[in-house]
């Protein structure tokens, strides 16, 4: 009885909170830089017909072009090629119809930084990348990621209403920018907010707020754009627990949740053993290495994953809010500073993983991007460097 009287007052904290923080979004200082929304339009629904879930239902298998717009400066800036037509429809080719581009705007991307101005050319540039996706019937996600910090650093009281403001300027030059493309693009409103408790989530939700209300406010087709916002730390565990109210939005089932998924991490994203564990080498049922066994998945593994993949399920998916798997992947320890004992157990946990991930998230209404910065398709020569990846993906989608 106690910790469900704790739960409900937990529950009533929360929406409380949020209630208020919303409403401070709502009337917000946005006075520190003008206003961007200069030429705003009535709604235009033309090639707008799809809400959220009918959406989701056309979006078979994504890709992220990471380490690329969100560079600081220019595409180029981490090494990536610039991106071209031909590369998106190389993608296309493997089997994706979606694309997500994480972009920065404030990071090095300003022509004036004291109004928070973007610069032209940079959105040109970026719009050019998503007309190509467009033109090649590829489904686009257009997102403000780290961008140097300055919101995912500050989800809290003493910054809330400047974050506010430089939300609102960027997305309204965004938006407006992008106003005249159809359904083929969304817009997520940040990357990986890092929210742990009720009170950074209610402050976040005003982010998210502010987001919906500055696309929306733009126009023509955004009035009727599916918007993208995301989960606390894009963490599933966190956003099933905190993620207990959305933004409000005018338009009805034009939103989706967005989640990342990188269980368990010693398997797919550790790069060094620490005193708290080893990498692991092996995950999955029937991909345990016998030779190797300090390296096997202890945690994570397909019980976790379908446990924590149902949460969304239930959450939002089941109630017409589709979720979307913005980030996920996996990847091969061959590189010499990491060399598996057992490499073709490895290789075959890797392609497993990417398998189980990418089918049951297909299976409770997940749509799945899949991160890569490189290292499975070259950008430069349109050729798979990683042929077992892009296999394993595409047999997850059937």
């Amino acid at each position: 009885m106690k910790a469900k009287h704790s739960f409900k007052t937990l529950f009533f904290l929360i929406t409380v909170i949020s209630f208020f923080s919303v409403k401070r979004a709502d009337n917000n200082n946005t006075a520190i830089y003008p206003s961007y929304n200069t030429s705003p339009k009535d709604p235009d629904s033309t090639g707008m017909s799809s809400n959220a879930v009918q959406l989701a239902a056309k979006i078979r298998l994504g890709w992220n072009i990471g380490n690329t717009f969100e560079a600081p400066g220019d595409e180029t800036a981490w090494g990536s090629p610039v991106i071209t037509e031909d590369y998106i429809k190389f993608v296309k080719q493997q089997g994706f119809n979606a694309i997500r581009i994480p972009c920065a705007w404030n990071w090095k991307h300003l022509s004036n930084q004291a109004t928070e101005q973007i610069d032209p050319n940079w959105l040109k540039r970026v719009k050019e990348v998503v007309g190509y996706c467009v033109k090649n019937d590829m489904y686009v996600l257009l997102n403000i990621h780290w961008d140097g910090g300055w919101l995912d650093g500050n989800i809290n009281t003493a910054m809330q209403d400047s974050v506010n403001a430089r939300q609102k300027a960027l997305w309204e030059q965004i938006a407006t920018t992008m106003r005249d493309f159809d359904e083929h693009l969304m817009f997520a409103g940040a990357n990986e907010p890092p929210a742990d408790n009720a009170e950074k989530m209610a402050i976040l939700n005003t982010y998210h707020q502010t987001f919906i209300n500055a696309v929306r406010s733009t126009g023509g087709r955004n009035g009727y754009r599916v918007l993208v916002v995301q989960g606390p730390s894009t963490d599933i565990d966190k956003t099933n627990d905190l993620m207990t109210t959305l933004p409000r939005d005018q338009v009805a089932a034009r939103m989706m949740v967005e989640v990342h998924f990188y269980t368990p991490y010693q398997f797919c994203l550790m790069e060094g053993d620490a005193n708290w564990g080893k990498i692991f080498y092996y995950w999955g049922t029937g991909h345990h290495s016998a030779r190797e066994p300090d390296r096997n998945a202890t945690w994570g593994e397909e019980r976790d994953v379908d446990a924590a993949f149902g949460k969304m399920k239930t959450k939002f998916a089941d109630k017409g809010i589709p979720v979307l798997l913005g980030e996920y992947g996996a990847y091969r320890r061959d590189n010499g500073k990491h060399t598996p004992l057992d490499p073709a157990t490895h290789n075959d946990a890797v392609d497993y993983w990417l398998t189980y991930i990418t089918k049951h998230a297909k299976a409770n209404g997940i749509l799945p991007f899949f991160w890569d910065t490189g290292g499975a398709l070259d950008r430069r020569n349109y050729t798979i460097k990683d042929k077992r990846t892009i296999r394993s993906l595409n047999a997850g989608a059937n």
